[in-house]
C-alpha cells in the first residue's frame, strides 16, 4: 500500500503546491515560469473551470506533494481530447507518487470522463519523465524544435499521447 492516497485538489493546497512549483528542480522541467504567484494558484483552485479535473497526491499529514490535472480541449472536434500535466516533489521523484497520480487521472479520462484522446508535452532531456507517461501508454508523436526557452536556451520539447481504443464512439 501506497504511503499517499490521491484526492481532488482543494484551495488550502494552495500552499504546499506553490512550494513544490517554486523549486528549481521542479519548475525546470515543465513549461511554466519559475517563480508562480501563490495569490494566483489559490484563485485557480478556487476556480472550477468546466472539465478541468486536478488531483493531488497527498502523505499522511494530507499535506499535497504532487498533482496531476487534466485539461480539456476547448475545440468542438476536440471534445474527447484533453491535455495531462503533472508535477511531483523532487524529493520524491522516482518513489511511485507520479505512477499513482497518472493511473487515477487516467482512470478518470476512461471510465468517468470517456477521454479518447490525452495529450502532453515534455522535454527531451527528461527521460524520467518520458519512461513515466510510456509506462501509461503515451507514444512519442512529434519532436518540437528549439520550442521553450529554459535557462537562456532554446530546448526540444516531444509531443507524446495516449489513445484510448474501443468504448466510446
Amino acid at each position: 500500500m501506497s504511503a499517499y492516497r490521491i484526492r481532488h485538489a482543494e484551495p488550502r493546497d494552495a500552499e504546499a503546491l506553490n512550494a513544490v512549483f517554486s523549486d528549481p528542480a521542479t519548475f525546470s522541467t515543465m513549461l511554466g515560469l519559475p517563480y508562480p504567484a501563490l495569490n494566483k494558484r489559490r484563485e485557480r483552485l478556487q476556480k472550477h473551470e468546466s472539465g478541468r479535473t486536478v488531483l493531488v497526491a497527498v502523505d499522511a499529514a494530507d499535506q499535497a506533494v504532487g498533482w496531476a490535472a487534466l485539461v480539456p480541449a476547448r475545440r468542438e472536434r476536440l471534445l474527447r481530447t484533453a491535455e495531462i500535466g503533472i508535477g511531483i516533489a523532487s524529493a520524491l521523484h522516482g518513489q511511485g507518487v507520479g505512477s499513482l497520480l497518472m493511473a487515477a487521472a487516467l482512470d478518470l479520462a476512461d471510465n468517468w470522463q470517456g477521454l479518447r484522446r490525452i495529450e502532453l508535452t515534455v522535454f527531451a532531456d527528461n527521460p524520467r519523465a518520458q519512461a513515466l507517461y510510456r509506462k501509461f501508454g503515451f507514444v512519442e508523436e512529434a519532436r518540437l524544435r528549439a520550442y521553450a526557452l529554459r535557462d537562456g536556451v532554446y530546448h526540444d520539447v516531444l509531443a507524446m499521447a495516449r489513445l484510448r481504443e474501443g468504448g466510446w464512439p
